[in-house]
Order: C-alpha cells, then structure tokens, then sequence
C-alpha cells in the first residue's frame, strides 16, 4: 500500500480529512441517530424501498379506540393490561376466570399471561368490542369473546378467550378457565423463560416505547460491544477491500475505502444489533420501534458513504492533470463538491423523515408554505448562498489567487458557501461573506498576464542636455535588451522641470506572472539605471531650494 500511495495526499489516512471520519463523527452521528430515533421514532415507521432486507417489516400501528362501555371485553383487557404493566399483579389476577386448583396462583399467572402476550400477541384494543355484550358476529356464543391465538405446545393455534360471568351483582368479562389453564403451558415455551423468572418485577415494567426496563438495560450495555464488533468487522473488511484496491490500476478506490472507516463501523454495527435484536423478545410496539431506529441508523450509514464518496471523486479529480494545471477548474470543481454534499446532505435528511414514518410529501410542501419564513429569517444565509454561485459561475477570483477586496489585499484560501476567506501579507485572515463580496469591487492580480515597472528618475538641474539625452537612450536600451521586456511597449522620456530635478519617466512591462520574478527584474533594472546614469556624469537629486537675498551685500544661500 506504501507504493501506491505515493503522491496520493487523500489515501493518507492521518490526514485532516480522515480525522473526523476516524474518530468523532462516527461516535457523534451514532448517538444523534439513537438519541434521535429515542425522541421521534413513531411505534411504527413505514418501509422504505430497498431497506427491508436489513430491517424486516414493522407492525402497523394501533388505531385509536373510542370510549368502551365498563363491562365490555375492551374495558376488561385495558384495565387487566394496565395492572399488569405497572406491576399490581395482585390487582390483575381478579380478571382471571380460574378453576379451584390455580386459585391461589393468580398473581402469578397474571404475571405469566402479560409476559405471553407481550411475546406472542399484541392485542389491539380498538379491534375489540367497546359493547356489554361482544361481538355477535364472530360465530361464538353470546358470552364468550376472541381476542386472538397463540401457537400452543402441539404447534396449533390455541385461542385466547374471555367470557362473561356474574359478579358484585353485575356481569363482566374475564379471560375464560380454559385460557387460564394454558397459561403456565404457554409460559414455559418461551424461549427467553429462564431469564424472565431471574429478572426482578419491577424490570418487567414497560419503558419508554414500549420497551420493558430490562430490554432497556440489555440494549444499552450491548450498544458499547456492538460498537466494537463493528469496528472490528469494518476493520478486517476494509484490510480485505484494500488488498484488492491495491492491485488495480486505479486511485480512487483505495482513496474510497481508506475513508469508508465510519460507515463500516456504523454500517455492521447495526447488522450485528439486527442480529441480536431476536434475543431481546420484543413485542409489536417494542420492535417496530427497534426496527425503525436500525432503518433510520441504516440510511445515515449510506448517506454517509455517500458523503465520503463525493469527498474522494472531488479529491481525485483535483489532482488530476487537467485541474491541476487549470486554477478555473480546481475553483469550479470545489464549489461543485460543496454543492453535492449539500445536496446528498438534504436527499439523505428526506429519506430519514421518510423513514421515520414523515410522509415527505407534506415536507415538501410545507417548504413552500414556509418559503416566506425563510426568505425573512434567513435572509443574509440565502444572499450569501446565491453569492457563492455567482462567485462559482462569474469565477472573478479563485483559490489561490492574490487579490485586492475594498481595502483588504490577500490570497484567497477558501471559496464557502457562505463565505470567502483572504490571507493577508500580515498572515491575518479575513473572512467575507459571499453576499457582500458578490457586490464589491474585485481586484484580480493572478489575471496579470505581464508586470509593470513605473518609476519616476529626478536628476539634478546641472545635468546637460548631452547627459540627458545618454541617460534616457541608455536606459531604453537597456531595458529592450532584457529578454523579459514587452517590447511593443517601454517608455524612457523626459518629462518635466520639477522644482527641485529634471524628470525622466520610466514605464516598461515585463512578460511574467510571478512577483518574486518580477522583483528580481526590478532591482537589476534599478541597478543598470543606477550605473547608466553615472556613466553619464550626472547624479540624482537631492529636494532643494534656493533663496536670493535682495539688497546690499545680500548674497544667494541654497537650501
């Protein structure tokens, strides 16, 4: 890989374009999305297309239930279930229709009936009847009510039933004998039995979404081991890739993988999760809620991916041979890189709400409702955006060119899209933003295609005009030998009688594009003029003046 790096800076994976990806935004983006997914996931999220190979199909939500009537099998599993998951078992058993020999184990098969159902069988309150007297279209009998199946010991469906009794002087609904009787039978085929009875009661307890406190627990220490799984698994595939990468003749794909470290760790991270979310017996709610969070983590690895990839293509082709030797080219192609990620930044957010069960549409709508917000409170970021696409169209100044702003004079170091920032010869750094520098006045140096020499010689008034005229034809020819000259151009003339020197101008071009060239050429066109004008026998001079004295004796003193 040594060999193949060579004069490739992006596949330097200590670069400062890989650190973010190495060590923070991976961490960062992982707990956003799980805090995120924890504030807004819905119970249920709709399937996004292409993702439910990872994630599975999640349980449709619950619909509202209207009222129920007191003595309604609605009423009598609602109150039964909300007894139970706040832990008054004891409360709950009085729901149970229990033959003489279980009488006494009520607690506990109210208990083992939650612990069913929550692994076998959400009940959905608003498909059972709100009435006293049931459903009279099920084709049962007047007092009894089916509430669901559960796949027995036998492997056939067993029903789940409730049936109308006497009692306190009125009727009510209780789960039936023979209900209660498969109750331990049903208990003992869960597969996570041994850990249930371990767990203490108040961990049985439903938690936020639906996911019982030890659930909870569980998820939380194994995020760490996952996390590490991940990153190990990421690791050993990336070391594979890159064997391969390296024996093609090509650049970009071991710059890809170099920098595909976060979303491999996040990307098996959430496979390693999926496969061990089985393990945690979670009912509908619980896992559609698991479900949606690995789909939402899942879109922010491929967005994330892509983000990367977007990053390695603007790399690649910079140093490519053509932008290279272009500046226009190496400035379009970082404002398009900006713009792309800007864009797969917004696609991947519309595919997270999507996923979060958001319906996009009214997302997309809702933007040109909210278009006027926008326009007002974001006002100065929108100008400062169009800015950089004008900066990017027009392209009056590049990366790395020197230029003059206002009264700022730099080097241009970075084009934003929000703003534009100048280093100046002091090493300070100015930033601009690009709606106000849209509208300024831009003084482009690098544009030069030759520099100026402009000098204004004074020599002294006891220069002849014989010396005049050796130093002005000395000079220009001097100046048309240099083999740097311009040579439709070069000025040396006499000028004027100053007050205090006679005045030559000097003005010439000098074919090149670089000042620290072009101060050499200064200072050995300084120097020959230096030497021709004392080879004519003149001097510079000096700022003086002379005042006459009128009167008797008075006499003239220069000064």
């Amino acid at each position: 890989m040594t060999a193949h790096r060579a004069g490739r800076p992006w596949l330097d994976p200590a670069g400062p374009a890989c650190c973010i990806g190495r060590v923070h935004a991976p961490r960062l983006l992982l707990i956003v999305s799980l805090a995120g997914f924890v504030l807004v996931a819905p119970a249920a999220a709709e399937t996004v297309p292409g993702a439910s190979d990872l994630i599975g199909p999640a349980a449709p939500t619950p619909t509202p239930a209207p009222e129920a009537a007191p003595d309604s099998p609605r009423a009598t599993v609602a109150e039964y279930l909300g007894l139970a998951r706040s832990g008054r078992f004891d409360e709950a058993a009085r729901f149970l229709d229990l033959p003489d020999t279980l009488a006494r184990r009520g607690p506990e098969l109210a208990r083992k009936l939650k612990l069913v159902l929550d692994r076998r069988l959400w009940i959905d309150l608003g498909k059972l009847s709100p009435l006293p007297a049931g459903h009279r279209e099920d084709g049962l009998s007047a007092d009894v009510e089916q509430i669901g199946e559960i796949i027995g010991p036998t492997g056939r469906p067993e029903p789940i039933r409730l049936v109308k009794r006497e009692r306190g002087g009125g009727p009510v609904w209780l789960f039936s004998r023979a209900t209660s009787a498969r109750i331990p039978d049903w208990y003992d085929r869960l597969d996570n039995r041994g850990l249930l009875d371990r767990i203490p009661a108040p961990l049985l307890r439903p938690g936020p979404k639906e996911l019982l406190w030890w659930q909870w627990i569980v998820v939380l220490a194994l995020l760490l081991p996952a996390w590490w799984g991940g990153k190990l698994l990421g690791w050993a595939v990336r070391k594979v890739l890159l064997r391969f990468a390296a024996r093609t003749a090509t650049t970009w794909d071991e710059a890809f993988l170099v920098k595909m470290r976060g979303p491999f760790t996040l990307a098996f991270t959430l496979v390693l999760l999926r496969a061990g979310l089985p393990f945690l017996g979670l009912y509908a709610p619980a896992e559609a809620f698991a479900l949606a969070a690995l789909k939402a983590g899942s879109i922010v690895a491929a967005f994330w991916a892509v983000l990367r990839a977007v990053t390695v293509s603007g790399e690649v082709l910079a140093a490519a041979p053509w932008a290279v030797a272009s500046s226009a080219a190496r400035s379009s192609l970082h404002f398009a890189v900006q713009v792309a990620r800007v864009l797969v930044v917004i696609v991947g957010l519309l595919a997270g709400l999507a996923a979060l069960g958001v319906p996009v549409n009214s997302v997309i709508a809702g933007l040109g409702i909210g278009g006027v917000a926008i326009a007002f409170a974001a006002q100065k970021t929108v100008e400062n955006f169009f800015g950089a696409v004008s900066l990017g169209v027009d392209q009056p100044l590049r990366v790395g060119d020197f230029v003059k702003v206002g009264d700022v004079t730099g080097t241009v170091e970075m084009i934003g899209l929000r703003s534009t920032r100048l280093r100046t010869l002091d090493r300070t750094l100015v930033t601009i933003p690009n709606g106000k520098l849209a509208d300024m006045q831009i003084e482009t140096f690098a544009e030069r295609d030759r520099i100026r020499l402009a000098a204004i010689l004074n020599l002294e008034y006891g220069t002849t005009a014989a010396q005049m005229r050796e130093v002005v034809s000395g000079i220009e020819a001097m100046l048309r030998s240099h083999p740097k000259i311009w040579p439709d151009t070069v000025v040396v003339r006499f000028v004027a009688f100053s007050g205090s020197s006679l005045d030559v101008e000097v003005m010439a071009w000098f074919q090149t594009t670089s000042f620290d060239e072009f101060r050499d050429i200064r200072q050995e066109a300084l120097l020959a003029i230096l030497e021709i004008v004392e080879k004519a026998g003149t001097s510079f001079a000096f700022p003086t003046r002379k005042v006459h004295l009128v009167g008797p004796g008075a006499a003239s003193f220069p000064r």
